[in-house]
């Protein structure tokens, strides 16, 4: 389904026209497609047909609870990084035994909340992490399973901050030293040693780095179980990017997870994947009003509600959104910066765009906002936090409420 389309010149989420939204929930605030959601999610699910899978869902990458529940009512597991993603996902009706808990960092409280719960596996990162998972399982008397997360040093041709599988970054353990850290962690008498996991990066529009290391640890998996390793299941992260820009073109889901496929099938493995930023990216937009029109010297600028404590992305990765009038004009078109309220020169949502002459008073929608929008958003300049919507069908209801002076001081003394 297309989740968002102009209709007689309004734009529209599904049924609904969202400079009705606008006015009645107020600006900012995200909109998101609960079909749009649930179209990506299926799209992973069918495509790996009868081959034994979990779609862990991402997250970081949109932990609203509405999307959370969506997606565990579709049958979706849960990749978590921290003992709080793992609050949001039982608190949705999420199951804990189809929850992965990655991240380099984990605490021994999150990892014992997580045993508690009887999470499906964890992703360790280190010696140390697995150490302290058996110590912390044999205190409980259970057994935890886990796989390793190894690295194994390929470029994912990506941004840098969110790439993260080569050896200078903080992730993961060398896949060269891996079947050596698999051979020491069986004096762990309180781990189930039955996986391997592997995430490059992420907003990859290029697979071939992600097969490429799906082979280096189909090859490790191979070498593991000559030595005993009862290996039952392979994680290889998530990453698939989505077009930010008219003219990208972005990998097909299907056609990611044939590939994958081919590669896995005969093995006796059960597949994880962790996607996030494809499933919600394109299912959400950031509504945003229009305040001033101001010329500087050169520049033109459209200055809008909306500011990088909403949406970080421009401002911490130079970004790219699209961002498009919720009712077109017949206007022409002019080359602007969109900035926000927000006191730093960083505060920006485009620079240098040619986009419609839009004036006070219109209504924009940035576009792709559905992935580590909200997520990443803050009171900086203390500005209360967006509202957010859900749209399902011809309906549209709050799923969050736009925060208020009140909430931003709460748990100050």
């Amino acid at each position: 389904m297309d989740a968002f389309a102009y209709r007689e010149r309004a734009l529209y989420c599904e049924e609904v026209a969202l400079a009705d939204v606008a006015a009645r929930a107020g600006t900012p605030c995200y909109v998101y497609s609960a079909g749009k959601v649930f179209e990506n999610f299926r799209a992973y699910d069918q495509a790996f047909g009868d081959l034994p899978h979990t779609v862990c869902y991402s997250v970081k990458a949109n932990g609203n609870l509405a999307v959370l529940k969506l997606l565990a009512e579709a049958g979706a597991g849960f990749d978590i990084v921290s003992g709080g993603e793992l609050y949001r996902v039982r608190t949705a009706g999420g199951d804990p035994a189809k929850v992965v808990f990655s991240g380099v960092g984990k605490t021994a409280q999150e990892i014992d909340e997580a045993l508690a719960a009887g999470i499906f596996v964890f992703n360790c990162e280190s010696e140390p992490e697995l150490a302290l998972v058996d110590a912390l399982a044999h205190r409980r008397g259970v057994k935890a399973r886990v796989a390793l997360r190894v690295n194994p040093d390929i470029d994912a041709l990506t941004h840098a901050y969110i790439s993260t599988g080569n050896l200078a970054h903080k992730f993961g353990v060398d896949i060269g030293e891996a079947e050596a850290v698999y051979e020491r962690a069986r004096s762990h008498e309180n781990l189930l040693i039955e996986g391997v996991s592997c995430h490059i990066g992420s907003q990859l529009m290029d697979s071939q780095p992600v097969m490429a290391a799906v082979d280096r640890v189909l090859e490790l998996i191979e070498r593991l179980k000559s030595k005993g390793f009862e290996i039952r299941h392979a994680d290889f992260g998530g990453g698939l990017g989505v077009a930010y820009k008219p003219a990208e073109v972005a990998p097909a889901i299907a056609m990611f997870i044939t590939a994958l496929k081919t590669r896995v099938e005969g093995r006796g493995l059960r597949v994880m994947i962790e996607p996030g930023r494809s499933i919600v990216a394109g299912a959400g937009v950031l509504l945003t009003r229009v305040l001033y029109r101001k010329k500087t010297g050169a520049k033109d600028f459209v200055v809008v509600d909306a500011a990088m404590n909403d949406l970080i992305r421009p401002a911490l990765y130079g970004a790219y959104h699209e961002i498009v009038p919720v009712r077109q004009t017949d206007g022409g078109r002019v080359r602007v910066d969109v900035v926000g309220p927000v006191c730093e020169t960083g505060d920006f949502l485009a620079r240098d765009r040619e986009m419609p002459d839009v004036l006070p008073g219109d209504t924009l929608a940035i576009c792709a906002a559905g992935a580590y929008g909200f997520v990443q958003s803050s009171n900086y300049n203390s500005r209360p936090r967006a509202a957010e919507i859900m749209v399902e069908g011809g309906a549209w209801r709050v799923i969050r409420r736009r925060e208020s002076y009140d909430d931003i001081v709460r748990g100050e003394l």
